[in-house]
Parts: C-alpha cells; structure tokens; sequence
C-alpha cells in the first residue's frame, strides 16, 4: 500500500492532485456539460497524451521534441484505417467502379486495396499497429540520433522536419492516405454505431481511463531509478556516461515510451471525433504540443492535462466570441502564463497546493480527535 501511495501517486500532495484532476474529468464534466461539449472536452484530452508524453521527454528528459505530432498521427491513421475498411465493403462501396475498397481510391482509379491496408480489416492487429509502429519509428530515429549523440536544437529541428515530410508524403499520396481531405466517414466500429450519444458517453470514459493510467504508470517510471536517472542526464549527461551508463538507450526508451503515448491519443481521437487528417500531423500541431505541456508545467504530469484544457478552452471561446482577434488572444494568453508563472500551472499548485492537503488534514484531524472518537479509543485501549 505504501509503494502506492509513494510511487504511483506522488504522496499525499499527488494523490490530493489526482484525485482533483479524476474528480474534474470524471464526475463535474459528465455531470454539467452536454453530449456536443463533453465530446469536444474528450478531443482536447486525447491532445492531452502527447502533453504528458513530452513531460517524460522534455520536462524529465531534456529532449525536446518538434514532431510528437507525427505519433499522434500514426496511432490516428491506424485507427482511422480501420474504421474506414470497415465502411467500405462491397455493399456499401457497390456504386463504385471498383466495390470493396475505401472512396478515395476509387476516385484516384486504384482497383485493388494496397497490401499495407490489408491488416488494418483486423481490430486486432490494428490495435497492435498504433502501439508498435510509432514505437518502431521512433526506435529507428532515437537510434540514429543518439547513438551519434545529437540532441538539443538539432534533434528538435530534425523532429521538425520529420513532420514536414510526413505531411507532404500524406498529402501528396492522395490515392492511399485520402490526401489533404483525410480519412473520413467513419462510423461504425464491428459493426457498432460510433456517431451515436451513447457511443461518445463511452469513447469519454474510455480516454479517461487511458489517460489516468497513462499518468500513473509515467509517475511509477519517474519515481523509479530510470526516473532518476533521467534526471541525471539532463543535468549532467557526460557525468552519467563516464559513470558506466549508456546514456543512448535511456533516451531512446523515454523516446518510444513518449511515442507509444501519443500515438494512443490519436487512436481515441480519431474515434472521438470521426476523422483524421494531415493537419494533425505536421509542425503547427506538434509545437502546439509542446505550448500544452509548457503552460501546464513541464515537470507535472497533472499540469500537462490543465495546459491542455486550459489553452483548447481558451481557443474555442475566444474564436467563439473573436473570430478575427482570437490568434491573438491565444498568444496573449501564452505570454501572460509563461512571464507570469514560468514553471506553468503546476508551478501554482506548488506555491499554494499545501492550503487545500493542509486542510484535509486539519479535518482528519479534528475528526480524530472528537470527544465521541477519543472516548471510543480510550474503551479499546481499556479493554
């Protein structure tokens, strides 16, 4: 019980934190928002894994990443695959020139479905793809990277570019990935209607759950010795080479590890909203990424989650309200919570958190020690 409360949730503060965050999303959110706003709170936690992801590489780490956008897009496109194999069989595809296969090809004269398609008709082995293949990628560039020991601004600008070519390789394979349209249509998952109130009801508590559990096994790493040692080579990497460590393949797991996050994200997005484009992918959302995880605090898990809701509420309101003066708003927003609170949201909730544990305690505490508790303990001492 103790490794629980240590490891997992951080002491009486973190464990106070999470439940704050669970209670939030959990129970205030269902209850007070309707179907079409609890929807769009669900898209801005699936944006809420790359968040987290980068607290591991870059708040932990020091690995900045410019490309989280591309897992996210993986694991997004993998499910996406698979819902739309699904809304393409021959009875609903019959009015094509070539039935069975999804409309964008038809359009683009494809007459068969490519062999990469082709394990994507399976849940399963779908569901195995967004969790090992952006792992996979990410393995092949975390290897070159840092076997070859680059980092800081050109790894970062090298993620970049990562994204950049994806985008443009998606968009320009029109015949194969739906192109600058994306994949859309989707809706059914084996056969079950995902358009549904009752299907986001579920899809909601199912990115929860994920997210929640994405948290609590990131914290488990962090208080382990890896975390620590994580730690140690942002700070200090050559002390932790000359000390015997490979510093390499730290990295790269927290790399995978962060990839493998994000890409989960994409596969609830896509499911959540119904589509998966290449505007997901590239550069604009990947630094908005790492805007989620900055404002929340780059060193909180829990302030990843806040950054997250914080900066997609402030931009539907203000383009809501300000359509033309909404950017605007957004970027005054950012300035005020970096000057302001450098180390983000989480930062406040060090300064002034203890208020709220201080008080659960005070209560506990006073709980105790009425009249009624003490008299009671005093019989079983007696006895």
């Amino acid at each position: 019980m103790n490794f629980v409360y240590e490891k997992m949730m951080g002491g009486k503060k973190g464990l106070t934190g999470f439940l704050i965050l669970a209670t939030l999303i959990l129970v205030i959110f269902p209850l007070f928002l309707d179907i079409f706003r609890l929807n769009l709170v669900g898209k801005y936690l699936t944006y809420a894994f790359p968040a987290v992801s980068l607290v591991l590489l870059w708040g932990y780490g020091g690995i900045l990443s410019l490309g989280q956008g591309v897992f996210f897009g993986l694991g997004g496109y993998g499910m996406a695959m698979f819902l739309k194999l699904e809304a393409s069989s021959v009875e609903n595809t019959k009015i094509q020139s070539t039935p069975g296969i999804p409309d964008f090809m038809d359009w683009n004269q494809l007459t068969s479905l490519p062999w990469f398609w082709e394990p994507f008709n399976s849940l399963t082995l779908t569901i195995l793809a967004i969790l090992i293949l952006p792992a996979a990628f990410a393995y092949i560039i975390g290897a070159a990277m840092f076997k070859r020991r680059v980092g800081g601004v050109y790894f970062a600008i090298i993620t970049q570019v990562i994204a950049v070519i994806l985008t443009i390789l998606i968009v320009g394979q029109q015949g194969y990935t739906g192109g600058i349209n994306g994949i859309t249509d989707l809706r059914t998952l084996n056969g079950w209607d995902i358009t549904t109130d009752s299907a986001k009801y579920i899809f909601y508590f199912i990115n929860v759950a994920l997210l929640l559990g994405v948290i609590l096994l990131s914290r488990l790493i962090l208080t382990s010795k890896f975390g620590s040692l994580l730690l140690a080579i942002r700070d200090k990497e050559d002390r932790v080479r000359f000390s015997g460590y490979d510093v390499s393949n730290f990295k790269i797991f927290i790399f995978c590890f962060s990839a493998l996050i994000s890409s989960i994200g994409g596969a609830m997005f896509t499911l959540q909203v119904g589509f998966m484009s290449p505007s997901f992918v590239g550069i604009v959302p990947s630094i908005e990424m790492v805007i989620f995880a900055a404002v929340g605090g780059r060193m909180s898990l829990i302030g990843a989650v806040y950054g997250t809701l914080l900066i997609n509420f402030g931009k539907t309101a203000f383009s809501e309200s300000f359509p033309e003066l909404w950017l605007f708003l957004m970027g005054g927003l950012f300035i005020s919570v970096v000057m302001f609170f450098p180390n983000g949201l989480a930062g406040l909730w060090d300064d002034y958190g203890h208020y709220i544990t201080d008080r659960f305690s005070k209560s506990k505490k006073t709980k105790e020690d009425s009249p009624e508790i003490v008299e009671k303990k005093s019989d079983e001492s007696a006895a």
